[in-house]
């Protein structure tokens, strides 16, 4: 079987999804750093593998690739015991990754970039408040689905909870006050303490 070559931007939760998920399967990947901030993945090379020009990418034979972070969650996870057999299950955790693409990752993400990668928040004030409102409200979300459960799906750690963590744990680097968020503090807890996890800064 061919050596899975993962481009990634280490500081990315989008990537820390991909390497925490085959750290925790115990699969073998080659991690090829790319800097976003300087525009590696926008050159003419990448951009014939990604036509997007994102991270991560995950080249799974030569010449074989996929995009997204959530597709490749779902192609890695398939048969594992992080992606649920049962049909509702299933259609439950796409329903989290979905919702992590449209009403928490723009918002969280995104505030986390500008502070603490970029390092230039006093540009986007006006920007930020708006982020900040609706990944509050992403939280709060998150927060009352959390409040009587352990995990997104099923009472069980799945690849939704990998989604939801890579951003959401982080979440303070991006100006949000996570102490208001009790249950997802412990269920960040929880996700640590899966066999195989790695910190985001770990290769």
């Amino acid at each position: 079987m061919e050596t899975l070559r993962l481009y990634d931007f280490l500081p990315s939760g989008n990537g820390y999804k991909i390497r925490l998920l085959l750290t925790q399967i115990g699969m073998p990947f080659e991690r090829i750093e790319l800097n976003i901030t300087k525009g590696e993945t926008r050159t003419p090379e990448f951009l014939s593998k990604n036509p997007n020009g994102k991270i991560p990418l995950l080249e799974i034979e030569p010449g074989k690739y996929l995009a997204e972070s959530n597709a490749i969650l779902l192609y890695l996870s398939e048969g594992t015991e992080f992606l649920p057999y049962d049909r509702f299950l299933r259609a439950q955790v796409l329903q989290w990754l979905f919702f992590e693409q449209n009403s928490h990752e723009p918002f969280i993400a995104t505030s986390r970039f500008l502070i603490s990668i970029l390092g230039k928040p006093e540009k986007h004030q006006e920007t930020m408040k708006s982020r900040l409102d609706k990944g509050y409200a992403a939280l709060k979300v998150m927060e009352n689905h959390l409040s009587d459960r352990s995990f997104f799906v099923g009472d069980r750690y799945t690849i939704a909870d990998i989604a939801l963590f890579a951003y959401t744990h982080v979440a303070d680097e991006g100006g949000f006050d996570l102490t208001q968020f009790p249950a997802i503090q412990a269920w960040i807890e929880r996700v640590k303490s899966q066999p195989g996890y790695i910190t985001i800064h770990q290769e």
